[in-house]
């Protein structure tokens, strides 16, 4: 009689059910990553939206956000999750770490005089990144965890959730914030009128905590392959003078030409290069396929926010004091344009509630 053990050792050898594990979980760890994206572009289009209605001359690039099709998005979720998959942890973490480098450069920029249009656009050519981040943090967080699988699931339930609130809440406000706000009917909708300056920082604190701990993960994840401190030494110094490099170079691109589409096209361009020629001499030939995964995912991304991209083009976006419309009586002037306080649908309902 042949028993289990005696049988199998005729089979052939076929990749183990821990390659296949790591497989999934990788799956899993890309997808959590993907949503994690995608909350913060649904959070900027509501921002970017409310910014066009309240500028009659951006109505164009209001009618670009609001028709977007939810199937393209899908696509763009699908492809963004395939890229975050197959990248690899190592990539990511360099990834994560050369945007942290640009990140702070540019924090340390918006204090000497620098706008809010620079934060705006650091949020928008940080969604790869992010992913990345988000990616390397599970990765670190979850290695040796005897129930991994199970925490990936329960933490992509959670993302999922949070995707599906913050893609729900820009649907309502791309299509119903002009009548609800003008009508003070919806709760959200007056909310986000007197608060709506206030979304930007709060993405800024959520990134910076997100960043911090990808950093951290990014850090002992590389290190762990190797085996001494010199070792180390032989990675770490070249890589840092390659990223204090790149880090100028970007600085001294984004004094000299605006923020467009073609220039972060060219931006990234540059950045993969140099990470691809840096690890020819001190990484492996999967980290230059990462490498070549990474560009095309950074692709990916500006083309899902190119309408936003040329948003920040427009000279005195985003505007500072929106202006509210509110109807008067017959026989004065039909609308009155004011600039709003920090509340202003305050002072539209004292005006809209005086007698005629």
């Amino acid at each position: 009689m042949f028993s289990l053990p005696s049988l199998s050792s005729w089979l052939p050898s076929l990749p183990s059910f821990e390659w296949g594990s790591s497989l999934f979980d990788s799956f899993l760890q890309g997808l959590i990553a993907a949503l994690g994206v995608s909350v913060l572009n649904n959070l900027l289009k509501v921002y970017f939206f409310v910014s066009c209605v309240n500028d009659p001359q951006r109505q164009t690039h209001k009618q670009r956000l609001r028709t977007q099709w939810a199937s393209l998005e899908t696509v763009h979720l699908a492809g963004l999750i395939l890229f975050l998959t197959v990248v690899g942890t190592r990539v990511a973490a360099l990834v994560v770490l050369e945007f942290s480098l640009r990140a702070v450069s540019t924090v340390l920029s918006l204090g000497k005089g620098s706008g809010e249009k620079d934060r705006l656009q650091l949020f928008l050519v940080c969604q790869f990144s992010l992913g990345c981040g988000l990616t390397c943090g599970l990765s670190f967080l979850q290695e040796g965890a005897p129930h991994r699988t199970l925490n990936l699931l329960l933490s992509l339930g959670l993302a999922a959730l949070l995707s599906w609130g913050a893609r729900r809440f820009q649907r309502h406000i791309c299509s119903l914030y002009e009548l609800h706000s003008s009508q003070r009917y919806c709760g959200v909708c007056l909310g986000l009128l007197a608060g709506q300056h206030g979304l930007p920082r709060l993405l800024g604190r959520t990134l910076a905590v997100a960043l911090a701990v990808s950093d951290l993960a990014a850090v002992a994840l590389i290190n762990q392959d190797f085996l001494n401190t010199s070792e180390a030494v032989r990675f770490w110094t070249p890589l840092t003078i390659c990223y204090t490099l790149l880090v100028i170079y970007m600085q001294e691109e984004q004094r000299q030409h605006h923020f467009s589409l073609q220039g972060q096209i060219q931006t990234v361009l540059v950045r993969m290069g140099g990470l691809f020629i840096l690890l020819m001499t001190v990484g492996r030939w999967l980290d230059l396929l990462g490498i070549l995964v990474s560009f095309l995912g950074e692709l990916w991304c500006l083309v899902g926010v190119r309408t936003q991209i040329d948003l920040c083009q427009i000279q005195g976006f985003p505007s500072q004091r929106p202006t509210v419309t509110a109807a008067v009586a017959p026989g004065r002037e039909s609308a009155v344009t004011a600039p709003c306080e920090p509340r202003p649908f305050t002072s539209a309902l004292s005006r809209s509630e005086a007698p005629s």
